[in-house]
């Protein structure tokens, strides 16, 4: 007979709950922090190049702690990092309003990427965790709550932008933060972090209760597993790198390239983080019928025939098309990826991957500037279609060493 976990049902569906909610709230934060951008700028007097500069101290700062994260997460657990990080980001959000100067402002970016990147490593690998002892792909369904989230954060940006300073609107964005940390974070510190069972333990008498946070850590990941790792950091990068030269540049092709009128040309990153949502709502389901390699490499080639479409179509609208078809191909690459390098090597192995994927959102933006100089604008949009390729394959390569 099988023997079943000893966790509470009812246990794992409140902190499947509450780490959708932490999930909700990263992507609500960040995106109402974004729509605010333009005033932070004319605030700070800063230039293109200045602003631009400031800019990266997010990603730095997500970059540089990411992968202490991982430590802090074996160490501590991924519940309680998950909290303070969650705390960090509600009052660090509140800070670029309060900067009259770039250097001032990518300073304390700093701080807020790394509040940023620091959750996003202890959420995901607490949401790893608990997907190992449900035993359901249900890993997507999180990165919709972020999708979600951020849809809900910027459509608020947008409405109370003309009536609200950035200072009151951020500083709401925290107390928003600080409350609903205090709701979820309560639940989430009162239930221990599960282990799913180790591939060794198939015997019933070593299945009858899942390990604890607080058990002898494993030992080091032998070579091969972090070469798997890397591979499924690869394509998290890839996945990264098309999100990031969408969001930059989508509105800019459509409008320069295809004559959209500046309302229409907006519009065309919403119709692809719209696709990327309904394609995260519907991964579970999907990821039962063909499982995770299947997924990665559909998903991949999916999303490089989108992108052929969308870069080198000769009309708006078959444009937006292909940008819907490449947000569904799109949709559920890093979440699997992440899930598959937590399962292979914990919160370390979802810090790598988390941090390669970072790594090709913040190469994607000046990658296509610079190939958009040199050749043309859809040119250099056809680079997300190699990319999404070359993530599908990687996953057919590597699809016996995976399974192994």
């Amino acid at each position: 007979m099988r023997t079943r976990i000893t966790v509470p049902d009812n246990s794992l569906t409140r902190l499947r709950i509450a780490l959708t909610v932490f999930f909700a709230l990263d992507g609500f934060v960040f995106a109402g922090w974004v729509v605010r951008i333009p005033a932070i700028k004319e605030q700070t007097g800063a230039s293109a190049s200045a602003l631009g500069l400031a800019l990266l101290g997010v990603s730095a700062g997500a970059v540089i702690t990411m992968m202490l994260t991982g430590r802090l997460c074996r160490r501590y657990g991924t519940h309680r990092v998950t909290v303070v990080c969650a705390v960090l980001l509600s009052l660090s959000v509140a800070l670029p309003p309060l900067t009259h100067s770039a250097p001032a402002l990518g300073a304390v970016l700093l701080v807020f990427g790394a509040a940023y990147g620091s959750i996003n490593v202890a959420f995901n690998s607490a949401a790893v965790d608990l997907v190992g002892v449900l035993r359901r792909p249900i890993m997507p369904s999180f990165h919709a709550a972020f999708s979600l989230g951020g849809m809900l954060g910027a459509g608020l940006g947008g409405l109370v932008a003309g009536g609200l300073s950035p200072t009151w609107h951020l500083f709401g964005l925290t107390v928003i933060g600080l409350l609903v940390t205090a709701v979820a974070g309560r639940t989430l510190l009162r239930i221990e972090p599960p282990t799913p069972p180790t591939p060794t333990q198939d015997k019933p008498e070593q299945r009858s209760a899942p390990h604890l946070s607080g058990n002898p850590a494993p030992a080091p990941a032998p070579p091969r597993t972090r070469g798997l790792v890397v591979t499924f950091g690869l394509i998290a990068l890839c996945t990264a790198y098309g999100e990031g030269a969408l969001a930059d540049w989508s509105a800019l092709h459509l409008e320069h390239d295809l004559d959209a009128t500046p309302g229409v040309a907006a519009v065309g990153y919403s119709c692809f983080a719209l696709a990327m949502t309904i394609g995260r709502l519907t991964g579970t389901r999907l990821l039962e019928r063909l499982g995770q390699t299947r997924t990665l490499v559909g998903g991949g080639t999916t999303a490089a025939l989108g992108m052929l479409l969308g870069a080198l179509a000769p009309s708006v609208w078959a444009a937006l098309l292909g940008f819907m078809i490449t947000g569904l191909g799109l949709a559920n690459l890093f979440p699997v990826a992440v899930e598959r390098a937590g399962r292979l090597a914990g919160p370390d192995g979802v810090a790598i991957a988390s941090t390669l994927g970072y790594g090709g959102m913040l190469l994607g933006p000046p990658a296509i500037g610079f190939m958009a100089d040199w050749f043309s604008l859809p040119a250099a949009l056809t680079s997300v279609a190699l990319l999404a390729a070359t993530a599908a394959a990687i996953a057919a390569l590597t699809r016996r060493a995976a399974a192994g």
